[in-house]
C-alpha cells in the first residue's frame, strides 16, 4: 500500500512538473503572439498611411497632368500666333520690297 502510495506520488510531480513545462511553453507562445500582434498593429498603421499618401500623391499626379496639359494647349495657340504674326510680318515686309 506505502509502495502504491509513493508511486502515485512520484507520478503526481511528475505530472505537476509536466504542467509547469505545458504553462512555460504556453505562455512563451502567447508572449510571442503579443508580440506578433504588436508588429502587425504597427504595420496595419502604416499600411494605412501609406494608403492616404498614395491617394494623396495620386491627385496631385492628376492636377500636375491637368496643368501639363493647359499649358500644352496655351503653347499650342502661342506657337499658332507666333506663325500667324511671322505671315503678317512677311506679308507686310514683301510689299516693302517691290
Amino acid at each position: 500500500h506505502e509502495q502504491l502510495l509513493k508511486m502515485m506520488e512520484e507520478r503526481m510531480m511528475d505530472v505537476e512538473q509536466k504542467l509547469r513545462l505545458v504553462k512555460r511553453l504556453l505562455q512563451d507562445k502567447v508572449n510571442q503572439l503579443k508580440e506578433q500582434l504588436s508588429k502587425n498593429t504597427k504595420a496595419d498603421a502604416m499600411v494605412k498611411d501609406l494608403y492616404v499618401e498614395n491617394a494623396q500623391l495620386l491627385k496631385a499626379l492628376e492636377m500636375t497632368e491637368q496643368r501639363q496639359k493647359t499649358a500644352e494647349r496655351k503653347n499650342y495657340l502661342l506657337e499658332e500666333k507666333i506663325a500667324n504674326l511671322n505671315r503678317i510680318v512677311k506679308n507686310l515686309a514683301s510689299p516693302s520690297f517691290s
